[in-house]
């Protein structure tokens, strides 16, 4: 296991998906409505415990205690103090789609460490005694942003830099196939990109985890859950999101995305996609932060 420092200035092998997004510093996995929906699902399910244990770690005795460091890591990746920071995103599948997906840890993390491996790491500091709270709290910052990440279908696929390198046009609007999957889809869902929508649109998916749509899913999302094994299970996690990007996001390959307006029935076959992803991650965030209070 690749054990990365709260920060350093080492340099690291930054994948390609990584090197686009220091590219466009405006570019976030989910945008940050998507990170705060995240939270707040896994606000909603976390034990009394694990709210007050986090609470406490992250000086915040207030509801958005998750929410509002949700988005925390993205500008950090972006400064002097945190651009070791910045492969830490994503995993770079080198498959085929829309032929062939899957994710092979070995072949596409890097030696500069991926997202399976910095949520493996934070929350072993997070479990660290001998850490002092502001590297627990840095730790735990890490760990909740990165849990939303993994469900971006695009942050677990290096085709066209994680489709940074896709130009698409969104309701006249000029972007790129990542971005429409970070922020113009959950958008369309939620009904904009505030905190209020965050809650509201957390709020429904909060419901239709406890007895809607996604009830019977629910207990399957977490059912192989063990911090012991975080890497393995983490990158089962990605190999279920970068099968979105074969079924989905790139169904009929880049040549039926490139240079078309993404905003009508392209967002209607995603916007399911997205919900049911930000769900179950929101799901999963409060299950994880629950074994990591159970267990300090």
């Amino acid at each position: 296991m690749i054990r990365i420092p709260a920060s350093s200035n080492n340099k690291m092998l930054l994948s390609a998906a990584t090197a686009a997004s220091l590219l466009l510093p405006g570019v976030q996995a989910w945008g940050a409505m998507g990170h705060e929906t995240v939270a707040y699902v896994a606000t909603d399910f976390v034990a009394a415990g694990t709210c007050t244990y986090f609470q406490n770690l992250m000086a915040d005795a207030s509801a958005n205690y998750l929410a509002s460091v949700a988005s925390w890591a993205d500008p950090y990746g972006h400064t002097e103090a945190g651009k070791f920071s910045s492969g830490f995103h994503y995993i770079d599948a080198q498959d085929s789609p829309p032929s062939s997906c899957g994710v092979d840890f070995a072949r596409d993390c890097g030696e500069g460490g991926c997202i399976v491996s910095a949520i493996s790491n934070y929350t072993n500091r997070l479990l660290d005694a001998d850490l002092d709270s502001s590297e627990r709290q840095m730790a735990a910052k890490f760990v909740i942003h990165f849990l939303g990440d993994i469900g971006q279908p695009l942050h677990n696929e290096n085709l066209e830099k994680g489709g940074n390198g896709i130009p698409v046009d969104y309701s006249g609007e000029e972007t790129n196939l990542h971005h429409v999957w970070d922020s113009e889809i959950p958008e369309s869902v939620s009904g904009g990109s505030s905190l209020t929508s965050a809650r509201s649109w957390a709020a429904n998916l909060t419901m239709a985890i406890k007895s809607g749509i996604y009830e019977s899913q629910a207990a399957g999302w977490v059912s192989d859950l063990s911090l012991a094994d975080a890497q393995n299970i983490t990158l089962g996690w990605a190999t279920e999101s970068n099968a979105y990007v074969c079924s989905t996001v790139l169904e009929g390959g880049v040549s039926a995305v490139e240079d078309q307006d993404l905003g009508g029935d392209y967002t209607t076959r995603g916007q399911p996609v997205v919900s049911l992803q930000i769900a179950k991650q929101g799901y999963r965030l409060a299950k994880w932060l629950d074994a990591i209070a159970s267990a300090v």
